[in-house]
């Protein structure tokens, strides 16, 4: 091939790849438009059923992940992950710290999910181990984990609430607030807490179950006792019970089979508060 014809080919592929990499660019931009419209499209849907999961480490888990635990799932039960994404939930469920174990959360979710077949179940784990309720409330920081528990967990909520409809909140909490003093402050703290909540979710009656501390320690009674006080004051409230369940040897935190238990008593109360009024679209709104 001579020179001449080699030039001539060089100046034709000039404006032929300047064609096809124009092509390729506005095929991009085009994909991205598509993609962002489908998005804001994206419909809310009525039959995922989000939980939140609130508190400090015997809501996000200390429990050992034997193998017994290692592979429990269910093909209708998902998670918030710590990255916001939706995935099948496993243990751990929550991120706060690298100890994370078995929590209640799971087995409370399983249950949900077996007691309705027509739904999903959604996780949003946002306990924080060794947070006081202090931290719980807007710009509360937690210095151990550098985290603002309740703000980081009103982040979470609000994106959550774009795939499902929140359908209930579990609060395990007290162990850092059991001196007597501060015992004796607390449940004031939690009302308004379960007040914000609600007020987010834009749901009045929004269930909330509180978990009791275990039974182990006898300086958490100061808090179990406070937390009975709850029904009467706050509506559509209830405590599930720690009754007989176990330490995992360090008198704080459950171990894996009490931490299961304790779900499934999560479970059965926020079934008795949903069953207990119509829960509908509009959320009638009543003194909480």
């Amino acid at each position: 091939m001579t020179a001449i014809n080699t030039t001539i080919l060089k100046l034709i592929a000039l404006p032929v790849m300047k064609i096809i990499f124009f092509v390729l660019v506005s095929l991009a931009f085009a994909s991205s438009k598509i993609f962002a419209q489908a998005s804001s499209d994206n419909r809310i849907d009525s039959n995922f059923h989000l939980y939140i999961l609130m508190g400090q480490s015997n809501m996000a888990g200390r429990g050992e992940i034997t193998e017994k635990y290692r592979n429990e799932s269910h093909p209708r039960v998902f998670m918030l992950d710590k990255n916001n994404n939706w995935v099948p939930a496993h243990h751990p469920l929550h991120f706060d710290k690298p100890i994370a174990g078995v929590g209640p959360g799971l087995s409370f979710a399983i249950r949900m999910a077996n007691q309705n077949p027509g739904i999903k179940v959604g996780l949003i784990p946002c306990a924080v181990g060794g947070s006081s309720i202090n931290s719980w409330q807007p710009g509360g920081y937690d210095s151990a984990t550098k985290t603002h528990p309740y703000d980081d967990a009103m982040l979470r909520i609000k994106l959550a609430m774009k795939s499902g409809v929140i359908k209930g909140m579990l609060w395990h909490q007290g162990e850092s607030d059991s001196q007597p003093e501060a015992a004796n402050e607390y449940i004031p703290k939690l009302q308004v807490l379960i007040q914000r909540i609600r007020s987010i979710c834009d749901n009045h009656q929004l269930p909330v179950v509180a978990g009791e501390l275990g039974r182990y320690k006898q300086q958490y009674q100061n808090i179990n006792t406070q937390l009975h006080r709850l029904p009467s004051i706050v509506t559509f409230t209830a405590v599930a019970s720690s009754e007989d369940l176990t330490d995992k040897g360090d008198s704080t935190h459950f171990d894996s089979s009490s931490a299961e238990k304790l779900g499934e008593r999560f479970a059965e109360k926020i079934i008795l508060l949903q069953k207990s009024f119509p829960f509908n679209k509009k959320h009638r709104k009543r003194k909480s």
